[in-house]
C-alpha cells in the first residue's frame, strides 16, 4: 500500500512585515522610554519640594518657639532693636532665672541671646546665631530665599501669596478690619509675624518631557511674645 504524502508550503514572515514589526517595537520602546524619563523629573521635583518645605518648615517652627520665649525674666520684650530688622531678628530671654544659678541674673547663657537672619551667598540660608557663644552658626535651611520679618502692637490679621513676588504679607488688619501699621520701635512689638519663601528651580529645559516650570511656596507663621504683656491673644 503506498501512502500520499501531502507538502504543505510553511511561509514565515515576509522581509517587510519585519521591518514594520521592527519599527513598531522600536516607537513603543521610544514612548516608553520618554514616559518612564517624565516620570522620574516629577518624582525628582517632588522630593526636592518635600526636602526643601520640611527645611523649612523646621526653621520656622524653631524661630517660632525661641522668638515665643523672647523678654523671659527681663524688663522688656527681649527684641535688640539695634540688630533687627526686615530680614533678621535678635532676641535675648533670661531661661535659668528661677534656677538660682551664678549666671541666672543675666542672659549670658547658650541659648539666651540669639540672633536670625537670612544669609546670602551663592545660596541663600537661614543662619541661628548664638550670640553668647562665640556667635556660633547653624544653618536651619539652606533652600529659603526670602525672609521678612513684621513686628506689630497686638495680633493682626493678613492675607498671603503677595501678587508682587516680594514674599510678605498683605492687607494687615485688626480684630476690628482697621489697616495696622508696624510699630516704629521694635520695644514696642508684641506680635511678629514672619513669612519665607521656598523657590524650586526648574527641571530640564521647557518643551522636552517631563519639564517642571520653577515654583514657589510661602510659609507664614506668627508668634506672640507673651512675656511682653500682649493684650490679645
Amino acid at each position: 500500500m503506498q501512502t500520499a504524502k501531502s507538502n504543505h508550503s510553511q511561509q514565515g514572515f515576509s522581509l517587510i512585515e519585519l521591518v514594520i514589526g521592527i519599527a513598531i517595537t522600536l516607537m513603543l520602546t521610544g514612548v516608553a522610554s520618554l514616559l518612564l524619563g517624565s516620570a522620574f523629573k516629577i518624582r525628582m521635583r517632588e522630593n526636592q519640594k518635600n526636602d526643601a518645605l520640611a527645611d523649612a518648615r523646621r526653621a520656622l517652627n524653631l524661630m517660632t518657639r525661641e522668638i515665643g520665649n523672647s523678654g523671659y525674666a527681663l524688663t522688656d520684650n527681649g527684641i535688640v532693636a539695634a540688630d533687627s530688622g526686615r530680614n533678621s531678628i535678635r532676641i535675648r530671654a533670661n531661661l535659668n532665672a528661677a534656677s538660682g544659678e551664678t549666671t541666672s541674673n543675666a542672659a549670658t547663657d547658650r541659648d539666651e541671646d540669639i540672633k536670625y537672619l537670612l544669609y546670602h551667598d551663592v545660596d541663600s540660608y537661614i543662619v541661628r546665631l548664638d550670640v553668647n557663644v562665640s556667635a556660633q552658626e547653624m544653618i536651619l535651611s539652606n533652600r529659603v530665599d526670602n525672609l521678612n520679618i513684621r513686628y506689630y502692637a497686638d495680633k493682626v490679621y493678613y492675607t498671603t501669596g503677595s501678587t508682587t513676588e516680594d514674599c510678605d504679607i498683605n492687607n494687615v488688619q485688626d480684630a476690628f478690619g482697621n489697616p495696622v501699621d508696624e510699630v516704629l520701635q521694635k520695644s514696642s512689638a508684641k506680635y511678629v509675624v514672619m513669612s519665607i519663601c521656598v523657590t524650586l528651580p526648574a527641571v530640564s529645559t521647557p518643551g522636552t518631557p517631563g519639564y517642571q516650570p520653577p515654583s514657589r511656596v510661602q510659609l507664614v507663621s506668627d508668634v506672640a511674645l507673651r512675656n511682653a504683656e500682649l493684650f490679645t491673644y
